[in-house]
Order: structure tokens, then sequence, then C-alpha cells
């Protein structure tokens, strides 16, 4: 109520997250889609004057955001171990490798990735609406659907040693590749699976149990590449399968960390339903297609660039490669901290706490604006030494140190674009941030990028950064307004609805 105190409870932060609800038994006839069942909670009366202030927000990230930073390091490793392994076994495995990687990313994990980001909304609002068990069957039907876009992707990758092969001029590197997505294909549902469970728990504030899978899979994941490619001399193949067993072992070690130690999270577990579960799928998939949007437009944005840069000679293309791998591993804090940021939005807006939201958004801006700035700060004092770590060529050290600062610019930005997709999630606004992107990236950043690379300004690999940089200010600055100005109590009458 007005006046309270804030605190941690007032907040809505409990053991996990949100504890302002009591437990009561539902009707036993199930309804439509959001209907609480036989033993769903429903919520008791809301407080939407409910306060918090910026220390408590800033408290939520700082302890929600340092478990989920780990955990994407950690699975960024996961390739970064194939890569390095194909390397040893020889410079068309190394190349083979990195394009099977690329467009598994692309045509593949981007979609599972996008059509997960619909539960950073469904299971954030439905916990903070006191629906704790619809968290476990948004989770269930995001498994289903995405056992049924695997049919689509999986029929890509069977003929992908073809396509590729149509596509790049190495036949022998394309033909591998190829080889290895077919595997690859066998391990795609279930690191899919994965990052939809991760939700389970996320959604309760508990970020802790997607790291301890992490930590158990990341070092078997080594295991299983010495043990199948230099111990059972699978060769390449090897290296594919070790990835199969990697993902298919991780919701499984989730499942059983759940059961065994985190066993507060089966709150939110109704049990295994699956006629409900393969019923109403039309509010998941409206917000789901968005996200498919925004990652997929943003993802394959960054590799059209890195094609283009191979048009401008060695030195570029090897420098272009340490940039992007600076860059991806730079957005591996901004990415997993906007995710915590989400989830508490969602939890609020579903909770209908307004006031509490508009202060955990801004808190939540500055924030992003400090690490990006700190991105900026770091790379650039930083650059000459990048540059001799990642190569002794004179030539292409000159050139990543040139493009750094612009490249750590794009960063500062990535930054607010990062946090302004997950406040969207938690508005359940993803459509927003996909056609933002979408334009953004296509008719802006993309077109300058090649006008000051290849036009008459001849730029080269300066001009091909600085259109990301501008269409990533334009796309943070266009978010940032719309959050502004967007009417946020039709939000909360929207995730109502969603649980009628």
């Amino acid at each position: 109520m007005a006046g309270r105190r804030p605190s941690e409870t007032a907040a809505l932060l409990n053991e996990h997250g949100i504890d302002d609800f009591r437990k009561s038994v539902a009707q036993a006839e199930e309804r439509n889609y959001g209907t609480a069942g036989v033993d769903e909670e429903i919520p008791s009366s809301k407080d939407p004057n409910l306060e918090t202030t910026w220390k408590i927000e800033t408290g939520f990230v700082a302890r929600y955001s340092g478990p989920l930073i780990l955990t994407y390091f950690l699975q960024y490793s996961f390739s970064l171990v194939t890569v390095f392994v194909a390397g040893r076994l020889g410079t068309k495995e190394l190349g083979a490798a990195s394009l099977a990687t690329m467009t598994a990313n692309i045509t593949g994990l981007c979609i599972y990735e996008g059509l997960a980001t619909s539960l950073d909304t469904l299971t954030s609002q439905a916990f903070g609406n006191g629906k704790k068990q619809q968290v476990g069957l948004h989770v269930q039907r995001m498994c289903l659907l995405v056992c049924v876009v695997t049919i689509p992707i999986g029929a890509v990758w069977i003929c992908s040693p073809w396509i590729l092969a149509a596509l790049v001029p190495e036949k022998d590197e394309a033909h591998l590749a190829g080889m290895f997505m077919r595997i690859y294909l066998l391990g795609a549902p279930g690191w899919a699976i994965f990052e939809a469970g991760k939700r389970l728990c996320q959604a309760q504030g508990d970020f802790t149990a997607s790291l301890v899978v992490i930590v158990i899979c990341a070092p078997l994941n080594i295991l299983w590449n010495w043990l199948l490619v230099f111990r059972l001399n699978l060769g390449f193949a090897g290296a594919a399968w070790a990835v199969v067993i990697s993902n298919n072992l991780q919701p499984v070690v989730l499942a059983i960390y759940i059961a065994v130690f985190a066993r507060s999270n089966l709150q939110c577990w109704p049990g295994l339903q699956l006629r409900r579960a393969c019923a109403n799928w039309g509010p998941m998939v409206k917000l789901a297609l968005p996200g498919v949007l925004m990652t997929f437009s943003e993802w394959l944005a960054f590799d059209v660039l890195s094609i283009a840069a191979g048009h401008l000679g060695p030195t570029e293309l090897a420098a272009q490669s340490v940039l992007m791998t600076v860059a991806v591993t730079i957005y591996h804090v901004p990415f997993p901290t906007s995710i915590a940021a989400s989830t508490r939005f969602g939890n609020l807006i579903g909770h209908g706490a307004l006031n509490a939201a508009r202060i955990a958004w801004k808190t939540h801006y500055i924030i992003f604006v400090c690490i990006g700035l700190f991105d900026v700060v770091l790379l650039t004092s930083c650059r000459h030494v990048i540059a001799a770590i990642f190569t002794t060529d004179d030539a292409v050290r000159a050139v990543i140190a040139t493009v750094i600062p612009i490249m750590a610019a794009a960063q500062l930005f990535d930054a607010l674009v990062a946090i302004s997709n997950g406040l969207l999630r938690g508005l359940g606004r993803q459509k927003i941030g996909g056609w933002v992107n979408l334009g953004v990236y296509y008719l802006f950043a993309l077109p300058l990028s090649f006008f000051l690379t290849f036009g008459p300004a001849q730029m080269g690999l300066s001009g091909l950064w600085i259109g990301p940089c501008a269409g990533l200010g334009c796309a943070s600055l266009t978010m940032t307004l719309y959050m502004r100005f967007t009417n946020w109590e039709k939000a909360v009458e929207d995730a109502r609805a969603r649980e009628e």
C-alpha cells in the first residue's frame, strides 16, 4: 500500500524472487488458456502501489546477473572447444567447424533462442501474477513447440552438405560442415529444451540452477571431445558427437538438480500435462515470432558484415575475426544481465505494480549505460593489448587498433539495445524490438556500412563498423522512446488476458 516502507519483501523478493501471494485451492474445472488447475495457485489481492527503490533494483541485478553471466560464458565455451579441437585436426576441419557453427547459429540456434524469449514474458508475468504453476505449463508448451520447429530446421540441416556446397567455393569444407550439422541435429532439441527449462527457474529468481548445470557439463564437454576425437579416433565427426552428448545432457542434469537440490522450484511445476500443453499455443506463438525476428535479424546482420569483410582482403578479414570474437565475448555481460532485468520487470508487470516497474526501468537503464561506458573505456584503452594477444602480424594489429574505438562505441549502444529488448520482453512487447531491429539493420545499418566501405569513401573495415554502430544507436533511442511513451496499463491488461 502507499506509504509502505520499501524493502526486499515489498519489492517482491523472496528466496527466489516473488512471494506476495497466498495459496488457495482453485475450482476443479479447467477452463481456457491460463486458467488454474486443481492445484493451481490463485493470487491474493494485489497492491498496485507496491514500492521499490533504486537500491533494491540495483541489488537485484547485481545479485542475479553474476550467475547468468558465468552461465553464458561457459555455454560459449562449447563452441570455442569445438573450433579449438577442429583446429588441432587440420586447416580444412577448422574452416568446416567455423562454417558449421555460423550456419547452425543462423538457421537453428537463433530461432530456438528467439522462441525461448517468449518465456521471459510469459513465465515472469505468470509468476508475478501469482499463477505459479502456469510457469511450468508455459515451459511444457515451449518444449513441444521447439520439437515441432525442429522438423523444418532438421530438413535444412540434413540438406546442408548440398546447400553449403552450392554457396561456398571450398567444396570439401562445405561437405564436412554439412556432415557436422547432420550429427549436430540430434542435439539441437536438447539445447532448445534446456533454454526453455532455464526459464522455469529464472522466473522464480533462481539464476543459480542453470549455472550449476553448465559448470558440470562444460568440463564434461571437453572430456567428450578428448575421448571421441583423440582416443576413439572419430576425428571431426567425434567433435560433432561431443556437442550432441553435451546438449542432451544439459536438460537431464537440470531436471535432476531441481528434483534433488532445488525442490522449491517445483512450486511452479504442475506435473506433466500433455493435453493442456498441446492446447492454446496462440499467446506463446504471438510472442515467440517477434522474438525470433529480433534475434535472427541481429545475428544475420553481423554475419553478413563478416562475409563482406572477406572482400576487403586477408588482413581485414583476419582483423574482423578478432573484432567479432571480442564483441561476442563482451556481449556476454549485458545480454545475461538483461535477462535478469527482464525477469524482474516482468514480475512487476505481472503483479500490476506500475510505480515499482517504472523505478525498475529507470534504474536498469542507468545500470546498462554504466556497463556500456565501461566497455568503451576498457576496449579503447586496451586496444593495442587486445591486438597483440590475437596476432603477431603488424598489419592486422594496426587495423584492429584503428577499428576498436568504433567497435567499442557499438558495444555501448548494444548494451542499451540489450536492456531495451529485455524490458520489452518483460512488458510483452517483443514485436517492437523485432520490427525495430529489422528496419534499423536492413534499411539503415547495412546499407550505410556497404556505402562507407565499398563506396566513394573507401573507409575499409572502419566503415563496415560505423554502420552497425549508428544502427544500434538508432535502435536503442527508438526503443527507449517507446518505453517512455507507451501505455503500460495496457501491458498489464494484456498480461492478465494471457492468463485467462
